[in-house]
């Protein structure tokens, strides 16, 4: 406070050696020349309060009980001012929506705006200030570090064009038909496509119970593998290599379409669809032929069973309403009820193998193994689940709380690159949590740690000094903005994390867009320093002060301003979906995570 009572201090000022020296009746400051009049055309000027004759009438009413005191700046303290009734950083946004207040003199320290703007400092004397004699009488600059600058949303910004195509084949396209589900729809036809092939060969070649049950059971390990693959760190990051080698001289329509490749969890979820309706029908073949006492072995039933409840649940508690509703539980079931169903299903193989040595004729027990496609299934979906434990550690990590909302902590055991995120917990059996990593140098890196619920909250009150990591860091979605030339990034909160892992490992040409309340409390220099080295003319909007803007609009503005070829959303899931059907359904490039990206 003393610094910013020292950059008050520089204000411009008018003495007069006729003028008395303004003092303060009880938080209202007066001269015998009508400065108090002054001051209230000040406040409502910069303020744009149009109760400040109210304001004046209740602080005359404190004037009976107060003392006279000589006004002194170096004495004003921010407490003083909230007692005395002075608006501060946490009044104003409320006493005024439409204040034509600076809002870079108001992240940089509200002592001056409380002295120069509603106490009426451009008439103190000089002599009110010690520490002013010594000065030179020049407009302090208060943004003197103008690599970032907190502004209000621009007023003037280009109408919306009007959406494309029909409200019916726009709902069609971007919401029934969005490449998650027409990834989900493409396996799960490709599915029903080979079981009506396999049940046509079945009629004709007259295929028994028990061949159409290996036949199903073959098809549930092959979906359940590609259900594994895909979530696999190795192999998204191989996903999203491959795509960022899209170079800039492809047409934008192949571009935009390489740079859905996030989507892939379509892929993920119609697979595990896929294998529990395949098994549903192996179950039912199982079952059937137990019946008629061709496969009188009472352990194949029951696991059978037991791996279709396990299934079955899984499926069941990953519906978008569930997850939401219960994410620890449906993280819990998804782990444990997944790990369960492959142990079963290795003793569903090993016994059908055994089953078959019984027969006249049959080959041994381990060749009849090695010759089951389900094993070679059950091998790579066994290693796909154990790599990432094999990398499980604890890793020391120096916390740096930016706020009460924030903390920003830095880890050094791993090199990163762009947009890649690491998982952390404190319980590698409970849950897990992902953040983006901002590259540091060498192998340090930090992450961005926003209160977001109970677990989160508590990492920023009580932090712990080590981690449980595992795996390796994986790509995110921002990590396509690479195939284009230039973008605009849409972000809130602590989605400038992965913005600034992106535009710090690989200097893009992009614009930032980032609406958060307080954000220089909130976030802290370094971090709004990192935002305006990334982008010098970021937009960067304090909702305190300004409420919630047209995110669309703005994201519009900024695209035809930069001349950007898409536009990337990191926020919360409906904004995201707002902001990326608006600019999709005008024709623009947008991306954002989904819910299963």
């Amino acid at each position: 406070m003393e610094s910013q009572i020292d950059n008050a201090a520089n204000a411009p000022l008018i003495p007069s050696p006729e003028k008395p020296k303004t003092i303060l009746h009880g938080g209202q400051a007066s001269s015998s020349d009508g400065q108090t009049e002054v001051a209230k055309e000040l406040y409502s000027e910069h303020v744009g309060m149009q109760n400040a004759t109210s304001l004046h009438e209740k602080r005359s009413t404190d004037d009976a009980t107060s003392s006279i005191q000589e006004f002194r700046a170096e004495d004003m303290t921010l407490a003083r001012a909230k007692s005395l009734g002075y608006p501060t950083e946490d009044s104003l946004p409320q006493q005024s929506t439409a204040s034509s207040l600076n809002y870079v003199d108001l992240e940089k320290g509200i002592g001056s705006v409380l002295i120069k703007q509603q106490l009426g400092a451009d008439s103190v004397e000089a002599s009110d200030n010690p520490q002013s004699r010594q000065r030179s009488w020049q407009r302090p600059n208060l943004s003197r570090d103008p690599s970032w600058r907190i502004t209000a949303p621009p007023r003037d910004i280009p109408k919306l064009p009007a959406k494309r195509e029909s409200r019916m084949w726009r709902r069609i396209r971007y919401t029934l038909l969005a490449v998650y589900q027409r990834l989900f729809s493409l396996v799960f036809i490709s599915n029903i496509v080979a079981l009506i092939v396999l049940q046509t060969l079945s009629r004709h070649r007259h295929w028994s119970a028990g061949r159409m049950a290996t036949a199903a059971a073959t098809a549930a390990g092959a979906n359940i593998t590609v259900t594994v693959l895909i979530r696999q760190d190795y192999v998204i990051n191989g996903l999203y290599a491959i795509c960022c080698w899209t170079p800039h001289s492809f047409p934008l329509r192949i571009r935009r379409l390489v740079a859905k490749v996030y989507e892939f969890g379509g892929i993920h979820s119609g697979c595990a669809v896929s294998a529990t309706i395949w098994f549903i029908i192996f179950t039912a073949f199982i079952t059937r032929t137990y019946l008629d006492e061709d496969y009188a072995i009472p352990a194949v039933l029951a696991i059978t069973h037991i791996l279709l409840a396990l299934l079955l649940s899984i499926c069941a508690l990953a519906i978008p309403h569930f997850r939401v509703v219960s994410h620890n539980t449906f993280e819990a079931v998804h782990r444990f009820a997944g790990w369960t169903a492959v142990a079963l299903f290795w003793v569903l193989v090993l016994l059908d193998c055994k089953a078959q040595t019984r027969l006249p004729g049959s080959q041994p027990l381990g060749m009849l193994v090695i010759k089951t496609p389900n094993f070679w299934f059950l091998l790579l979906i066994t290693f796909c689940i154990i790599l990432p434990w094999l990398r499980l550690r604890k890793v020391d990590a120096g916390t740096e709380k930016l706020s009460n909302h924030v903390v920003r902590m830095h880890f050094r055991y791993t090199d990163v690159g762009a947009v890649m995120g690491i998982r952390i917990t404190h319980n590698p059996m409970k849950e897990w949590h992902s953040f983006a990593t901002i590259p540091g140098p060498g192998r340090n890196f930090s992450v961005i740690i926003s209160d977001a619920g109970d677990w989160t909250k508590k990492q920023i009150m009580d932090p712990m000094p080590r981690y449980w990591v595992r795996g390796v860091p994986v790509a995110g979605v921002l990590r396509m903005a690479l195939v284009f030339k230039k973008v605009v990034i849409v972000t809130t909160g602590s989605g400038i994390g992965p913005t600034l892992s992106m535009l710090h490992a690989h200097p893009l040409p992009a614009r930032i867009l980032w609406s958060t309340p307080n954000p220089q409390q909130t976030y802290g220099e370094n971090i709004l320093e990192a935002v305006g080295q990334a982008d010098p003319e970021a937009l960067i909007i304090n909702t305190r002060a300004t409420g919630r803007p047209d995110m669309v609009g703005l994201a519009y503005h900024l695209y035809l301003e930069s001349k950007a070829e898409a536009v990337f959303v990191l926020s919360n899931a409906s904004l995201t979906r707002k902001v990326v059907y608006g600019m999709e359904s005008r024709g623009i490039p947008a991306f954002g995570p989904v819910f299963d990206s």
